[in-house]
This record gives structure tokens, sequence and C-alpha cells, in this order.
């Protein structure tokens, strides 16, 4: 499984948390579709820094996002790829332009046809 794959594997696990708040190594194998020893680590740690950290991004991200916008209001699929994302810059292993461009690609696939400009607009300033 490449990275691109295990990303989307990582944002789709984060949607699944906050849809379903079910025990997050569960999620992970139901996810991956693979023991969680054989994923890179660096996705499994982006997921536990994105749930863990849940509510500091929400403080970033409402701060970044247009007047009369608020993180509560986006859709959970937007919260979770924008919540990957702000793990991923906090981590410092991947540039910051590779994370922006991979959310902005999983909003594209996603999300509705305009949100991943959303996406980039949040994850540019943060």
């Amino acid at each position: 499984m490449n990275r691109h794959d295990q990303r989307e594997n990582s944002m789709i696990t984060v949607y699944q948390y906050l849809t379903v708040n079910r025990d997050i190594h569960t999620l992970i194998s139901d996810t991956f579709k693979v023991d969680e020893s054989e994923i890179d680590p660096y996705f499994i740690k982006v997921i536990n820094t994105a749930i863990e950290n849940e509510p500091r991004y929400r403080e970033y991200i409402n701060s970044v996002l247009k007047k009369g916008w608020q993180y509560d209001r986006l859709g959970l699929i937007e919260r979770a790829i924008l919540l990957n994302g702000c793990a991923e810059f906090d981590l410092r292993k991947t540039e910051a332009a590779v994370v922006i461009d991979e959310s902005v690609q999983l909003a594209k696939r996603y999300c509705d046809t305009d949100t991943y400009k959303l996406v980039n607009s949040v994850l540019d300033v943060i």
C-alpha cells in the first residue's frame, strides 16, 4: 500500500471515529484491512494525533474559517481531512505542500465540488 492510499485510509479512519466513536484500533484494522503492524507507523501516529488534538485543531480551524463558518458546521469528511492535515503539520515529517496537495485531492474525491478550495485555504494558513 503506497503513502497516498495509507493517507486516504487514515482520513477514512478519523471520519469513522467522528461518526461512530468506536475503538480506534478496531477502526484502523477495519479500514486498512491489514494488521496494524503492517501499516506505516507514521499513519498510525497521524490518526492518533488527529483524534487526541481535535479540540486544539478545532480552534485553529475556527480561527481561519471565513466569517459565518465554524468547524462544527463542516461535514464530517471535511473535518477528518482537516484534522489529518493538522496532525501531519504537527508531526513535521511531510512537507506542507505535500500535505496540502494530498488533502485537496481527498476533498476533490470525497467532498462537494468546491470543498477542495476550503480545505486548501484553511491548510494554507495553518
